[in-house]
């Protein structure tokens, strides 16, 4: 995200990605749902809402900038018509923040209709967009959500619906997480390494497809499961069930661990564990490593508070006498940047977030702790605020390894230079935050909480080494190219 001159980001960590969600009904429009799925998905982007749908003959869509309930009224609803569709929220990480860019993403064409909702970022989307313009296809915005779409919808002139998407998965590379509608036709796909989540719910007349499990939730819907990495899902059209096909198959995953740790609603289910649950275990572990044994331990809100939670737990199970305190208040009503005259204003911009509670940190110890520092800005003022409220020692706790390295598949993490942990020792950053004591989580803590390996996570951000070929920078290991599977599908090229 860039900065305009004295804009000051409301909070210094990574910025959410995008939601997808689609669905398929047997006698209702599918439009208020889909609004519906979008709200309960508003965390994962806030640039730009869009859905797309098909009434049998045609299709209708409504794209705008803006947050959900105002990029939609009730005429825009009403003129969605038809009982299938796909929505999507936007945080841009790959292209502009303009309605060029907002998606489903629509193409027409001679086999039909075409709409895409992307969450990722691919890292061959300009390799494929300049051979796709080689053959004549015009680009109208510079995201790779609408490489994805031209290839398949050249695919789809020369395949059916499953082997063109087949063959659009055996080019695209990176992360992702596709709602698809091909006429009144909704399919899911994930990628190869499930870098991107997305699930499957069942609704008492249809089938819904959604990053998060908190959008079926909304529509009192039943989580069925996830889409697994290399799955594509195609929801029948009466709203009866779904087809699942396995077309690629990795030795590895590469799960994103920083969903679990800040992105996905802790009442979300991804891979088969609740967020809020893992952040307590995080939180747990985070003790159990590096424990310090103060008056009260409190979280940064919202996104520290099951971290604190399972930390204060573990420390009073251990005997230690410490409280578990909201000692931070946050003023919901400000938005996500607001604009400073002065230097000295910039810096004390904390304020205008996030208030100390005195008497609950004057005169003690405290143990503050955060899902992750990413410049470091935000953790110096709220250090520096506490103590000017009286507390005696301030000790910050992340439930997070430090990230050292930036992220291209579809975090807006900055960049290295931005990175306070790039090139500085635990006791160096401690040093510039003006901090007690500092502690992150390791590696081998989160893997444990997510019952995982190493190996099946992505660790790019907080090990500089990555799952996917990026130019310039290093892999984690001997990335194989896609194994296309499936026996009925074996013989296509």
């Amino acid at each position: 995200m860039t900065q305009g001159p004295g804009e000051v980001a409301q909070m210094e960590g990574p910025t959410e990605k995008c939601g997808v969600v689609g669905v398929s009904l047997a006698d209702r429009d599918a439009a208020r749902p889909l609004y519906y799925s979008l709200y309960a998905l508003q965390h994962r982007g806030q640039e730009s809402a869009g859905i797309v749908t098909h009434d049998g003959f045609q299709q209708h869509d409504h794209v705008a900038m803006g947050l959900v309930g105002d990029a939609f009224d009730e005429a825009d609803i009403d003129a969605l018509n038809g009982e299938s569709g796909i929505g999507h929220v936007r945080y841009p990480t790959a292209g502009s923040v303009d309605k060029s860019c907002a998606q489903p993403f629509t193409v027409s064409f001679k086999s039909g209709s075409l709409a895409l909702s992307h969450n990722g970022n691919l890292v061959n989307a300009d390799e494929i967009r300049d051979e796709l313009a080689g053959l004549g296809h015009a680009f109208t915005s510079d995201g790779d959500t609408e490489v994805i779409a031209h290839d398949l919808a050249r695919n789809l002139l020369e395949a059916d619906l499953v082997r063109a998407v087949k063959r659009t998965m055996s080019r695209i590379h990176g992360s992702y997480s596709l709602t698809i509608m091909h006429d009144e036709t909704v399919l899911g796909v994930r990628d190869p390494e499930g870098n991107r989540p997305l699930c499957i719910g069942k609704l008492e007349d249809g089938y819904v497809l959604a990053s998060e499990s908190a959008a079926i939730d909304t529509l009192d819907g039943e989580l069925v499961r996830d889409v697994k990495p290399g799955e594509l899902v195609v929801l029948h059209e009466d709203g009866t069930g779904f087809d699942s096909y396995q077309l690629v198959n990795q030795e590895n995953t590469a799960h994103c661990f920083f969903e679990h740790v800040y992105f996905a609603r802790p009442d979300s289910v991804i891979d088969d564990h609740l967020v809020y649950e893992v952040r307590r275990e995080l939180g747990r572990k985070l003790w159990e490593e590096s424990g310090i044994e103060t008056d009260v331990v409190m979280p940064v809100p919202d996104s520290g508070r099951a971290f604190a939670s399972g930390y204060a737990e573990a420390a009073q199970d251990d005997g230690a006498e410490t409280d578990f305190a909201e000692g931070l208040m946050k003023n919901r009503y400000v938005g996500r940047t607001f604009i400073m005259p002065t230097q000295d204003e910039r810096e004390r911009a904390v304020r205008l977030k996030l208030n100390p509670i005195k008497s609950t940190v004057e005169g003690k110890t405290v143990t503050i702790i955060d899902d992750s520092i990413v410049r470091g800005t935000t953790s110096n003022q709220l250090v520096s605020l506490l103590k000017d409220f009286g507390a005696e020692e301030v000790h910050m706790r992340i439930g997070a390894p430090a990230i050292v390295a930036p992220c291209y598949m579809g975090i807006d993490m900055a960049t290295r230079e931005e990175l306070i942990a790039s090139g500085q020792s635990t006791d160096d950053i401690c040093a510039e935050i003006d901090a007690d004591s500092l502690a992150y989580l390791s590696i081998d803590a989160v893997a444990s909480a997510l019952d995982s390996s190493r190996s099946d996570l992505c660790l790019g951000c907080v090990t500089g080494e990555y799952p996917y070929d990026i130019e310039g920078e290093t892999t984690d290991r001997d990335v194989e190219r896609p194994v296309i599977g499936g026996a009925d599908l074996a013989a296509d090229d």
